[in-house]
C-alpha cells in the first residue's frame, strides 16, 4: 500500500508529463451522487485514477479533527470517529457520500441551521493542480481564495488530496421529536423558534402536503428505551407522518435516509420484503450509471435543491403548489455562515436572509422535465434563491455568472487550471453535463 505522500506525488507527476489539453475526468472508487446524465460528455474523457486517495490518515480526539483523503466516504468516518465520542460536525445524509465529494457539491444536513455546510467546518486542504503543484490551502494562509472557491466548484479548480475538518462530541443515541403543523406560517415559526433558541441538536423535516408539515427535532442522548432503523422495510420519511417520536443509534441517525429522501424504491410491501435490504442509493446510481447509454432520459426524476431566502418561502410555495405541485418535499434549514466567495457580489447584495430553507425535491416525474428544471431556475432568480448543481441546469451563461463569482472564479482558475483541463464550471455542470460543447 502506498503512503499518502507516494500517491499524491504519484497524480502530481502524471499531471506534470501529460502533454494533452483535453479534457481530463478523475476516476474515483465511490459512485458520483450527481443525477444520472446519460450523454454527460465526462463519460467518454481521459481519465485520472485517484481511486486509491481513500484512506484516513488521522483522527486527533483531543483537538477535535480529522485528516482524511477525499475518497473516504461519511460512513467510514463515522465508524471510525464514533469510537471515540466524536462525529463530523455535518453528516451527509448517504453512507457514500465522500468526504472530498461533499467539498466539491457543498452536502449539507439537519445540523446545518446551526453550522452551515460541511465545507464550512473544513480547516485545511492539500490540492494538487493542473500543471501538477501540491498547495496547502487554508482560510488564513497564501491561498485562502482557493481555499474559499474550491466549495461547490466540483473539481474544476484543482484535485483535493486531503482535507482536514473539525469534529464535534456525540452520544449513543438519538431521540427525534415529530412537531406536526397544518399551515406553512406555523411551520415557519417553529423552525424560526428553534433557530433563534439553538434548543436541539438537529433540526429538518417532511412537508408532506400543503397542509401537513412536519419539523423532525433530534437531541443526543445517553441512553434510549429502543431503537430503530431504516434499513430494510420501514422508510423514514413516511414515518415522520405517523409517529410522534423515536430513538436512533447516532450512524443510523445520520444515516436514516440512506435508502432515499422521499424517492425510496421498491415501494411496495413485497418489494420491500424481497430487494429493501440491498437496495440503496448507492445501487441505484451505480446501475443508472451503468446503464446510462439505455435510459430513456424522461425515468430518471427530477431531483433538485432549491435554497430559499426565509423570508420569501411564502413565495415560493404559493407558486410551487400552482406550477410544480409535487410533495413530498424535503426541508433542511441552512445557515449562511459567510458571505461566500464563490457567491456573486451582485447576489450576495441582495441576501438580507441569515436563515434558507431547502427545499429539496426528489423523485419527480415529468413528461417535459427540462421545463421544470427550468422554470424552477427563473423562479429562484427572481426570488434571491439558488439550488445546487447535481442535476439538470438550463442557465444561460449570463444568468449563471449573476450567480456564482466569476471573477473571483477566474483568478483562481488562471493559477490552478490555465488550460481548462478540468473545464471551467458553467461549461462543467450547465453544458458538458448535458452532452453540450463548451
Amino acid at each position: 500500500m502506498l503512503s499518502h505522500e507516494e500517491k499524491v506525488s504519484r497524480v502530481a507527476q502524471q499531471l506534470k508529463e501529460r502533454k494533452s489539453t483535453a479534457p481530463l475526468t478523475l476516476k474515483k472508487k465511490a459512485v458520483s451522487h450527481e443525477v444520472p446524465k446519460p450523454f454527460d460528455k465526462r463519460h467518454s474523457d481521459e481519465k485520472l485514477d485517484i481511486s486509491d486517495l481513500d484512506e484516513i490518515i488521522q483522527i486527533d480526539k483531543e483537538r477535535r479533527f480529522c485528516i482524511a483523503e477525499p475518497g473516504v466516504t461519511f460512513s467510514k468516518v463515522v465508524d471510525a470517529t464514533i469510537k471515540y465520542g466524536l462525529a463530523p460536525v455535518v453528516v451527509p445524509e448517504l453512507k457514500t457520500i465522500t468526504v472530498g465529494g461533499a467539498v466539491a457539491g457543498c452536502s449539507i444536513e439537519s445540523m446545518s441551521y446551526k453550522f452551515g455546510g460541511f465545507h464550512d467546518s473544513c480547516l485545511e486542504y492539500e490540492v494538487v493542480t493542473a500543471k501538477g503543484d501540491v498547495l496547502i490551502c487554508t482560510p488564513d494562509n497564501e491561498n485562502q481564495l482557493l481555499f474559499q472557491m474550491l466549495h461547490g466548484t466540483f473539481g474544476t479548480l484543482g484535485i483535493i488530496t486531503r482535507l482536514k475538518f473539525r469534529l464535534i462530541p456525540v452520544k449513543p443515541f438519538v431521540k427525534i421529536t415529530y412537531e406536526k403543523y397544518r399551515s406553512l406560517e406555523e411551520y415557519k415559526e417553529a423552525i424560526w423558534g428553534h433557530y433563534i433558541k439553538k434548543d436541539t441538536d438537529f433540526m429538518d423535516g417532511i412537508i408532506h402536503s400543503p397542509e401537513e408539515y412536519v419539523l423532525s427535532t433530534g437531541n443526543f442522548i445517553d441512553k434510549a428505551p429502543y431503537t430503530h432503523n431504516y434499513d430494510w422495510m420501514s422508510v423514514y420519511y413516511l414515518s415522520t407522518a405517523t409517529r410522534r417520536e423515536d430513538y436512533l443509534k447516532t450512524p443510523d441517525y445520520f444515516f436514516r435516509y440512506n435508502k432515499g429522501v422521499t424517492n425510496v424504491y421498491p415501494k411496495s410491501l413485497l418489494g420491500r420484503i424481497l430487494f429493501g435490504w440491498f437496495i440503496n442509493s448507492n445501487v441505484t446510481l451505480s446501475a443508472a450509471n451503468r446503464f446510462r447509454k439505455f435510459m430513456p432520459s424522461n425515468i430518471i426524476p427530477i431531483t433538485v435543491d432549491t435554497f430559499i431566502p426565509f423570508s420569501r418561502m411564502d413565495e415560493f410555495m404559493d407558486w410551487f403548489k400552482k406550477e410544480v405541485n409535487h410533495f413530498p418535499l424535503w426541508c433542511v434549514p441552512y445557515k449562511i455562515v459567510r458571505k461566500y466567495e464563490w457567491i456573486s457580489d451582485e447576489f450576495l447584495k441582495n441576501v438580507k436572509d441569515e436563515l434558507f430553507l431547502d427545499i429539496a425535491i426528489y423523485g419527480m416525474h415529468r413528461d417535459n422535465p427540462k421545463h421544470y428544471y427550468r422554470i424552477i431556475e427563473e423562479k429562484l432568480i427572481e426570488l434571491g434563491g439558488i439550488k445546487t448543481l447535481i442535476s439538470t441546469n438550463l442557465y444561460s451563461e449570463k444568468e449563471f455568472w449573476s450567480i456564482w463569482n466569476k471573477e473571483n472564479y477566474a483568478f483562481v482558475k488562471r493559477q490552478t487550471d490555465p488550460e481548462n483541463i478540468f473545464r471551467n464550471l458553467y461549461e462543467k455542470m450547465c453544458r458538458a453535463s448535458r452532452g453540450l460543447d463548451g
